[in-house]
């Protein structure tokens, strides 16, 4: 996949042609979205709505406890991979169980969003079937929810800990009140415990399904390209690819692999309806890139 673009202006790239306006990746044909595209993450407060207010709770109690300390445990405790076994199709399937309470668009399973995303892209680039398979399973790691995590520490928008926290990040303001690493001098200022355009794989992101399901790809040695394990890694990570924040902690590579994350973000987001695809049609084709790319069973 090629894309056409600038010159990147930022100071790591020396100029290089590496990613696109990314008002060019986000602006969907009128046949993506089931609403106008302004109308989509829509974090407003209302406490007299019942979704908003499961929303903005989880995203509370997400920048409350959301810490380096806490980052650093989940790591060493999910890295081990002895949660449990399974194939990736019986991992999907149980997102048929997982409403996000994270998300302002949809109140349905997860599983429909799953197959919507990867069917969308299916349709748009119908050559690269990994990116087909991408789309499927980029919210699997929400599976963590089944086995003991809350759901503030599974889903919604990532960030970076041990670094001063961007305006952009979702209800910014006073949502962080109670976090301990807001007053924390080695933590609080912009670049914190990183170097500059250190690289985002360098940085610990807040804990969720994106660097779970990442590693839980490199753990069993899927065969997915980069570009997946990429997009998987970061999707989540709005402040970044969508608002244009902690571009001083990126690397070359980050921006170079940024059009990727902008591209399947497109999906992701202006996909989420409440019509449903037809899972059981689907999944044989599906079944077959999960036995191309991640067969056999995996550790979790």
């Amino acid at each position: 996949m090629v894309f056409s673009g600038l010159s990147c202006t930022h100071d790591v790239c020396n100029g290089t042609v590496c990613m696109i306006d990314p008002s060019e990746l986000l602006r969907p044909e009128g046949k993506f979205a089931a609403k106008p595209v302004g109308n989509y993450r829509d974090f407003s407060i209302d406490l007299n709505d019942p979704l908003k207010e499961r929303v903005r709770k989880t995203y509370l109690d997400m920048h409350t406890y959301q810490c380096v300390d806490f980052v650093n445990k989940k790591i060493k405790e999910w890295s081990k991979h002895d949660k449990f076994e399974s194939t990736m199709m019986e991992a999907i399937v149980k997102l048929n169980d997982l409403v996000d309470e994270s998300d302002p668009d949809v109140d349905i399973p997860n599983i429909v969003h799953a197959f919507q995303t990867a069917e969308r892209i299916r349709a748009e680039h119908p050559d690269n079937e990994w990116f087909h398979l991408t789309g499927l399973i980029h919210d699997v790691g929400k599976i963590m929810a089944f086995y003991g995590e809350p759901q503030w520490a599974v889903v919604g928008d990532s960030f970076p800990v041990g670094c001063a926290w961007a305006d952009s990040i979702v209800y910014r303001n006073s949502s962080f009140d109670l976090n301990p690493d807001t007053y924390d001098p080695r933590y609080n200022t912009k670049f914190g415990i990183y170097s500059p355009h250190c690289g985002l794989e360098k940085v610990l992101m807040s804990w969720g399904h994106d660097e779970y399901m990442y590693q839980v790809l490199v753990h069993n040695n899927c065969k997915l390209p980069e570009e997946a394990l990429y997009m998987i890694r970061f999707h989540s990570f709005y402040p970044w690819h969508t608002s244009e924040d902690y571009d001083h902690l990126c690397s070359l590579k980050d921006f170079r692999m940024k059009p990727w994350v902008l591209e399947f973000n497109k999906f992701d987001l202006y996909t989420k309806k409440n019509e449903l695809p037809n899972a059981e049609e689907l999944m044989p084709y599906y079944q077959s890139l999960i036995d191309k790319y991640i067969p056999g069973i995996l550790k979790w």
